[in-house]
C-alpha cells in the first residue's frame, strides 16, 4: 500500500453504555432495576436497561415514554456533569495506556500497538482495562479494530477484530456508520445501504460524484484512515498558548481565554491549509506540574465547540483539585492540534461576503454561551414532522448541524399557512358540543358531533367555525405509534387555533394570525 492507502491505526475503544444515565445518577448511583430516562429537547436521549426493557427508546417523546409505565424517573441532560464524571474513567484508562483521547463523555480511545506490546498482548490489555474501569466504579465495553470507527462498533459488541479485518467487519453495517447523515441518506436512495456496497465502488467514481466527504466515507468503509495524515510543516507553530499574569485556581476565569485560544488555533490551521483530528488541552501550574487531556476534533468542531470541551476539561480538573492552592494555580493554558491533514476548505455561499460581521457575531454568541453553558445559545433549523412543534429544532450554538429532511414526505402534515405561535409545553384544552359532551373523533377521522364550546385556561369560548379533522398516524411501525387528528377552530374572541386530539384528549398545538 502507498502512504495514503495505509491501513487505519489499530485502536482500543472504551465505551460506557448509557453514560447520560450514569451521570444523571451520579458516582455510585446504581441504575440496576431502576426505570430512568435522560431527556433533551423533549425527547429521550438515553434510558436505563430496565426502562429499555419496558419499551423506552431513544428519540421517543417524553410523554410517550411516561405513558408506558408508572414511576419512570425523568432527568434533564447536563453535559457538564457527564464530562466531569467521565474524567474518572479517562484517568483509569490513561494509567494503562499513553495518548488517550476522549471522543465524547462516555467513550475514549487509545492506540492499541504500544499499549498491547507493553501489556503482553491485546487480550491482557483488554482484561486490565476492564479491571481498571471497574475499580473506578463504572461498567464498560471494550473493542479493538483497525480504525476508530470500526473500534467503536467493535466496542458495542465487545469484540476484538483481527488485524486487517476491519473492512470485512464493517461491510454488514448500515452506510450511516461511516457517512454523515446527508450523504448516507443519498447513498441509501441510490441503493448503497451497507458499508460493504460503498467500499466496492471505485475510488475515482466516488470522488467525482461525492467529493471530499464521499472520499472520506469510502476510505473508512475500506478500513483506511478517513484522510491521509500529513507532517507538520517545518517552521510552523500551531500551538495556541496564553500565559496568565496571576495564577487561576478556578475554571471559569479561563473560559474566555479558551475561546480566544480556539479561534487562534483554527486561524493557524486555516492559514497552513490544515485540519486536525484531535487537540490536546494542557495546563501548566505555578509549581511546574502539568495536566493534559486529548479530545477528538475530526475537523468538525467550531471554535465555540472546542472552547466548550476545554471548559468541561477545566471543570473536571478543578473538581479533582489539579490546580488548587497547593499547585499554585494555572499560569498557562495551551491548545495543541494533532493528527494533521490537508484541509480542502469549503465552498463559500453568497452570505459569506461580510466575514468580519459574521466573525463578530460568532464571537459574541460564543462568549454568551461560555457564561450560560452549552445549551444557553441555540440556533433554529427547519426539520421534518407533521405537528407545528416538530418542524423546527433548536441546536446548541457551535454544534455541527445535522441535515433534516424537512421537505418530507410527511403524510398528515397540514398545508400552509402554519401557526405563528406554538406553546412551549403541552397545553390541555376541552372541546364540547352544544349538549356539553366531549367531542370525539372516530377511527375514520370523522367528528362524532359538532364542536360548540372550547374550554381553555379556565374560560369557555363559543366556537364560531371549524375545519377538519385531518388524521396523521405517526410512527405506525413502533410500539409507541400514535393516532393524531388535528382540527382548526375559530372562537368568538376572534382567534384562530389549531387543536389536536390523541387518545381522546385535546391539546392546543398553535395559534394563527387573526
Amino acid at each position: 500500500m502507498t502512504g495514503s492507502e495505509a491501513a487505519a491505526t489499530r485502536s482500543v475503544v472504551v465505551f460506557c453504555p448509557d453514560w447520560p444515565v450514569t451521570a444523571a445518577l451520579g458516582a455510585g448511583g446504581d441504575a440496576e432495576g431502576r426505570l430512568v430516562a435522560v431527556v433533551e429537547g423533549g425527547r429521550v436521549l438515553a434510558a436505563s436497561p430496565a426502562a429499555r426493557a419496558a419499551g423506552v427508546r431513544r428519540e421517543m417523546k417524553v410523554r410517550s415514554a411516561q405513558a408506558l409505565m408508572d414511576g419512570l424517573e425523568i432527568h434533564d441532560r447536563v453535559p457538564d456533569d457527564e464530562a466531569r464524571l467521565f474524567e474518572q474513567v479517562a484517568e483509569a484508562v490513561g494509567a494503562l495506556a499513553a495518548h488517550l483521547e476522549v471522543l465524547r463523555p462516555g467513550i475514549c480511545a487509545v492506540p492499541a500497538r504500544g499499549a498491547a506490546r507493553f501489556h503482553s498482548g491485546e487480550e491482557v490489555l483488554v482484561e486490565r482495562l476492564y479491571d481498571a474501569v471497574e475499580s473506578a466504579g463504572f461498567e464498560c465495553r471494550i473493542g479493538i479494530a483497525d480504525g476508530l470507527v470500526a473500534a467503536q462498533l467493535a466496542a458495542r459488541a465487545q469484540l476484538v477484530v483481527p488485524p486487517d479485518g476491519s473492512a470485512a467487519f464493517l461491510a454488514r453495517f448500515p452506510v450511516g456508520e461511516v457517512a454523515p447523515p446527508r450523504l448516507a441518506d443519498l447513498l441509501v436512495r441510490l441503493g448503497l445501504e451497507s458499508v460493504g456496497r460503498l467500499a466496492a465502488l471505485p475510488g475515482a467514481a466516488v470522488s467525482d460524484r461525492f467529493g471530499a466527504v464521499g472520499v472520506a466515507a469510502h476510505r473508512l468503509a475500506r478500513g483506511l484512515e478517513a484522510r491521509p495524515v500529513v507532517a507538520r510543516p517545518a517552521g510552523t507553530d500551531l500551538v495556541a498558548e496564553v500565559r496568565f499574569e496571576s495564577p487561576h485556581t478556578a475554571a471559569e476565569p479561563m473560559v474566555f481565554a479558551a475561546l480566544g485560544l480556539a479561534e487562534r488555533m483554527h486561524a493557524s490551521l486555516a492559514g497552513a491549509g490544515l485540519g486536525c483530528e484531535r487537540f490536546a488541552v494542557e495546563v501548566e501550574c505555578a509549581d511546574r506540574s502539568e495536566a493534559s487531556r486529548t479530545w477528538r476534533h475530526e475537523g468538525a468542531l467550531s471554535a465555540a465547540a472546542v472552547a466548550e470541551r476545554v471548559r468541561w476539561q477545566l471543570q473536571a480538573w478543578q473538581y479533582q483539585r489539579r490546580f488548587d492552592e497547593r499547585a499554585g494555580g494555572v499560569v498557562a493554558l495551551r491548545l495543541v492540534p494533532d493528527g494533521l491533514f490537508a484541509d480542502p476548505g469549503r465552498q463559500l455561499s453568497l452570505l459569506d461576503g461580510n466575514r468580519e460581521a459574521l466573525e463578530r457575531m460568532e464571537r459574541a454568541a460564543a462568549r454568551v454561551q461560555a457564561i450560560l453553558g452549552h445549551t444557553g445559545v441555540v440556533t433554529a433549523q427547519l426539520a421534518g414532522g407533521r405537528g407545528p412543534g416538530e418542524q423546527v429544532v433548536r441546536t446548541p450554538w457551535g454544534d455541527a448541524h445535522q441535515e433534516q429532511r424537512a421537505e418530507g414526505p410527511w403524510p398528515g402534515r397540514l398545508a400552509a399557512p402554519s401557526p405563528v405561535r406554538v406553546p412551549a409545553d403541552v397545553q390541555r384544552v376541552r372541546l364540547r358540543d352544544a349538549e356539553g359532551c366531549e367531542v370525539q373523533v372516530t377511527a375514520r377521522a370523522d367528528l362524532v358531533c359538532a364542536p360548540a364550546v372550547l374550554v381553555t385556561e379556565g374560560r369557555e369560548l363559543a366556537v364560531s367555525g371549524w375545519a377538519g379533522p385531518w388524521p396523521a398516524t405517526e410512527r405506525w411501525w413502533a410500539e409507541d405509534g400514535s393516532r393524531v387528528a388535528r382540527l382548526q377552530v375559530t372562537v368568538v374572541d376572534g382567534r384562530a387555533l389549531l387543536l389536536a386530539v390523541e387518545g381522546g384528549r385535546w391539546r392546543l398545538e398553535g395559534a394563527y394570525d387573526s
